[in-house]
């Protein structure tokens, strides 16, 4: 009786690892699926905003903001995992270093923005860089979270994520942008001032 308990005590701790593992495996699978679908986010955001950008040029006659905007569009897409081959993962380096200097150089022309421009006419610009920000951090967060999980020993150890590229943060300056950073600061007026209020 005693030796019937222990094969059923160690079927059940097999099945149970066996259930363990299916389940990692398949956090893995999932975190990966989670990164390159944020990255494609990110890069699309990031090509609306140039071409945003580009359009905006245009209409207030900025040479320096078309022309950062059209090297972003150029940049094209390399938001991407890293390469197990060590010369492809050198340009792909080369190329995300690429695409990272562009958009961070169209944020800055976009802050330079004359403080004069209609808040309309800004407002396509102001509202795809708020859209940049919120993928970049979904993007940030998921790969963050499959890289966590990559470098659990078991997965390791296992070799569960070989199947799939390193994901890479994509480093780029805070891309919101207000209308604080393109309009002077608008002075209160008299009603505008608020009346203390007196306790007795």
């Amino acid at each position: 009786m005693p030796s019937m308990w222990w094969w059923a005590g160690l079927a059940t701790s097999v099945m149970l690892l066996a259930v363990y593992l299916i389940w990692t495996e398949r956090r893995v699978e999932r975190l990966h699926a989670r990164a390159e679908s944020a990255a494609a986010a990110l890069d699309a955001h990031l090509l609306r905003r140039a071409a945003a950008a580009a359009v905006l040029a245009e209409q207030l006659d900025m040479v320096e903001l078309y022309a950062a905007a059209h090297i972003a569009i150029d940049a094209g897409s390399t938001i991407k995992g890293a390469v197990q081959d060590r010369d492809a993962a050198a340009e792909l380096d080369a190329d995300t270093g690429d695409r990272e200097a562009a958009e961070n150089d169209l944020t800055r022309q976009l802050r330079r923005l004359p403080p004069a421009a209609e808040l309309a006419v800004l407002e396509p610009v102001i509202a795809a860089s708020r859209r940049v920000a919120l993928a970049r951090q979904v993007y940030t967060d998921s790969v963050r979270d499959a890289l966590i999980n990559r470098d659990r020993p078991l997965v390791r150890v296992l070799g569960m994520a070989r199947a799939h590229e390193r994901p890479r943060y994509f480093d780029i300056d805070e891309p919101t942008l207000t209308p604080s950073l393109t309009e002077p600061p608008r002075q209160l007026a008299p009603q505008d001032t608020p009346t203390p209020r007196v306790t007795f």
